[in-house]
């Protein structure tokens, strides 16, 4: 793919080495060799140094050569990165002698390998997966026994926001495990949970902040050191990670700013030795976007929308992940408004839906999906997630009923950047929300998906409840979002200004977003710029003005740099994909070997001089184009639910929710009664005179709710205000006394207040 219209070699009769990928297992993951076995990983050290809402990392991990055989061994190391990430620098130091990744056209840098290792030199390879944009894979020519590797990777990222508005950053422990259909063969190594060996391994982590708006609290998964700040007003500052630390799991850092909706704009000077007129050389704006919601605007519900749900039920989610993605589901379905439409899709190896297309939300339609959800599992395979994408957006799109899309899965697939391009392609017709299960949720696919269709992503660990996420993010979908995203420069004369990446189409409550523009020139009549940002927060227009100086620091890093340029690089491959246009593949060239930040046209090579003796025998090209395959459809995307056991609720939440209908009321059910622990008659005594049997148990199912799951609100808020909306339409007369005789009944002391109507 990322050669597919590059100009074609000439046969060759060099032949290259081949990595046994059939010999690697499983749990592989770092570097490898070409019999199967890892390396061992003995440090790891980590600088990072964050800049506002971006962070340049560089990690040094070291490795050392156990084997006994006298002849080097060629090995892979195989890394995976954050989303949001442009890797800018890779260097590597053997036997003393340290030797620094170039960046090279792709097809021109496997040339010079093939050089370097026909010749006995040592050379590596590190280049973008052709699959997915968050692993790289690096080709070590030749690493001598009993010697050690020190990798060191530097690369710049934007950090992620969580819903309490920190800023997260992430060092995973291990790879994310990746899916490979079964026709792929070993072509994509897959990787599993934390190794013994990786364990073992110490890590050292540091963290240096700087910002315009002050720091005021870190806080991490891990032990920390105290955090230090190096001015008055708290715009400067580090931590580190307490001495000691083992590396056997991720390590999370959630960073907090004052002022956190504040927007704000940093200059970066560009680099003196840069081409003149480049991006490198001029200086770059960064300005962040991250606006603020009123509370009303949370306050309602609306009627439109088409929701569409798609579940993995691959052979990974089975036990409590699948048993979380039928309550969540459950959650969802009992949110919706009525006269919404919606859909329910389950993949693995192939797909299915529960309707041929979306269908209006009834109490028909809502029994129908209940049925089919209470008999999911995860029995489908593999995760293979094109197909089910495609399918969605062959559907027409529903008059006044945009579409919002929920993905949750626990895996990763091989082909991210192809989703990632379909879901960019149509992401003005929808918005895609993502979750992610556990540490094997690839990042790339999961953010990625959410960044291209204008959502939300979310990450649920081992400790959190799938429910109260999907609902966090479900909530949104209902709300107004910021949207026709303009900037206005105003600068003195002599400075140009140039935006490197259109505006975002629209902002959800809880996003934010990284706008980037070249300055150019030079004026003698000022050094302050003014940057008007306007958007309109559902029906109302907003304006934000900032003031910034035109004389950044010196000592910048670059890391702004490089993420514009990445941000403009992925246009242009966007772009160049489309029209197949070889002059804006030249341009990303280009603009990749400049800023040195890897694109899907280049490659980083290192090629280490010295003696060596030439290699003979069988080369083997591993850069063969992947295959799609064709996969396996049921008839009509759908199938017969009526053979499998439906799952029941046993939780007296879940089987309270179960049982409201879809206009938002309950009737009187036995099993319902056993939620409440009552029985028919106890029921029916205490039931003010001449109110409705609906009426008066929906009132108590309320009462239960905010007496025995107030933790839980967020989940069965939208439950909550369709039983309130019900309950008002029915000009109840005795309200007051309806209330009073449920928390009665129930033995509840909640506030008649808190519950809404």
């Amino acid at each position: 793919m990322g050669l597919k219209h590059s100009k074609q070699r000439k046969p060759t009769t060099r032949r290259r080495r081949k990595l046994c990928s059939g010999c690697l297992k499983d749990d592989t993951f770092g570097l490898i060799t070409n019999k199967g076995q890892q390396v061992p990983l003995n440090t790891v050290e980590v600088e990072v140094q964050v800049k506002g809402f971006v962070a340049t990392v560089t990690s040094t991990l070291q490795y050392t050569n156990n084997e006994e055989e006298e002849c080097p061994v060629e090995v892979i190391f195989v890394f995976s990165l954050p989303a949001e990430t442009a890797v800018c620098h890779f260097s590597a130091k053997i036997c003393g002698e340290e030797v620094v990744a170039e960046l090279h056209e792709r097809v021109r840098a496997w040339e010079l390998y093939d050089d370097a290792i026909s010749s006995g030199q040592r050379a590596y390879i590190v280049q973008e997966t052709e699959e997915s944009p968050d692993v790289f894979s690096m080709v070590v020519g030749c690493l001598p026994p009993k010697e050690s590797v020190f990798v060191t990777l530097v690369y710049v990222t934007e950090l992620t926001v969580d819903a309490d508005h920190g800023l997260r950053f992430c060092l995973p422990a291990v790879l994310n495990p990746r899916y490979t259909p079964s026709d792929m063969g070993n072509r994509v190594t897959e990787m599993t949970a934390v190794s013994e060996s990786l364990a073992a391994c110490s890590l050292s982590l540091h963290i240096h902040i700087t910002s315009p708006i002050a720091v005021s609290k870190v806080e991490s998964n891990c032990s920390l050191d105290p955090l230090i700040y190096f001015n008055a007003d708290h715009t400067e500052a580090e931590v580190s990670l307490s001495p000691g630390h083992r590396f056997d799991r991720d390590v999370e850092i959630l960073l907090y700013y004052q002022n956190a909706h504040q927007p704000t704009a940093i200059v970066e000077a560009g680099c003196k030795h840069a081409q003149p007129g480049s991006l490198m050389a001029d200086s770059v704006v960064m300005i962040n976007l991250y606006p603020q919601f009123p509370p009303e605007m949370a306050s309602s519900i609306g009627q439109r929308g088409e929701f569409i749900f798609l579940v993995d039920q691959s052979g990974s989610m089975a036990g409590s992940s699948i048993a979380s993605a039928r309550e969540t589901l459950l959650l969802m379905l009992k949110s919706l408004p009525l006269g919404c439409y919606f859909n329910i899709y389950g993949f693995g190896s192939d797909f299915h839906s529960f309707f041929p297309t979306s269908v209006e939300y009834t109490q028909k339609t809502m029994e129908q999906a209940m049925k089919n959800v209470a008999v999911l599992r995860a029995d489908r395979g593999g995760t293979e997630f094109l197909r089910p994408m495609e399918h969605i957006y062959c559907q027409d799109s529903l008059s006044d009923h945009p579409r919002q899309v929920f993905v949750i899965t626990d895996g990763s697939v091989w082909n991210v950047k192809e989703i990632l391009d379909l879901v960019r392609m149509h992401s003005r017709y929808h918005r895609c929300f993502t979750f992610g299960i556990g540490q094997g949720a690839c990042t790339a696919l999961v953010q990625g998906m959410a960044k291209e269709g204008g959502g939300i992503a979310q990450f649920i660990m081992s400790n959190e409840r799938l429910q109260l996420k999907v609902m966090q993010s479900f909530s949104l979908a209902f709300l107004p979002f910021v949207s026709d995203v303009s900037v206005k420069w105003t600068v003195p004369d002599g400075i140009y200004v140039t935006d490197l990446i259109p505006p975002p189409n629209g902002l959800l409550q809880g996003q934010r977003a990284l706008l980037y523009a070249q300055m150019s020139g030079k004026s003698s009549c000022g050094d302050e710029g003014t940057v008007t940002v306007q958007y309109r927060l559902g029906e109302q227009p907003v304006t934000n003005q900032l003031n910034f100086s035109l004389k950044p620091a010196e000592d910048t890093g670059l890391g702004i740099h490089r993420l514009a340029a990445r941000a403009l690089i992925q246009s242009l491959e966007m772009e160049e994909k489309a029209t197949i246009d070889q002059s804006l593949r030249d341009k990303v060239v280009d603009l990749s070997v400049q800023s040195g930040v890897s694109s899907s046209f280049t490659a980083f090579l290192v090629v280490h001089k010295g003696s060596g003796h030439p290699v003979t025998g069988p080369m083997v090209d591993k850069r063969r184009p992947y295959n799609l395959r064709d996969f396996t459809l049921t008839d009509d995307h759908r199938e017969n639910y009526e053979s499998k056991e439906p799952v029941e609720y046993e939780d007296p939440y879940m089987k309270l929710l179960s049982l409201q209908k879809a206009a938002g009321y309950w009737d009187i059910d036995s099993k319902l009664l056993s939620v409440f622990g009552k029985t028919e008659n106890e029921l029916i005594q205490k039931r003010p005179e001449q109110v409705d049997n609906a009426v008066w148990v929906t009132i108590v199912a309320l009462i239960w709710l905010h007496s025995f799951k107030k933790p839980e609100q967020e989940e069965w808020k939208f439950i909550a205000i369709k039983a309130t909306s019900w309950i008002r339409s029915r000009k109840v007369g005795k309200l007051s006394e309806c209330i009073q005789a449920g928390k009665a009944l129930l033995e509840s002391e909640v506030k008649e207040e808190s519950l809404g109507l």
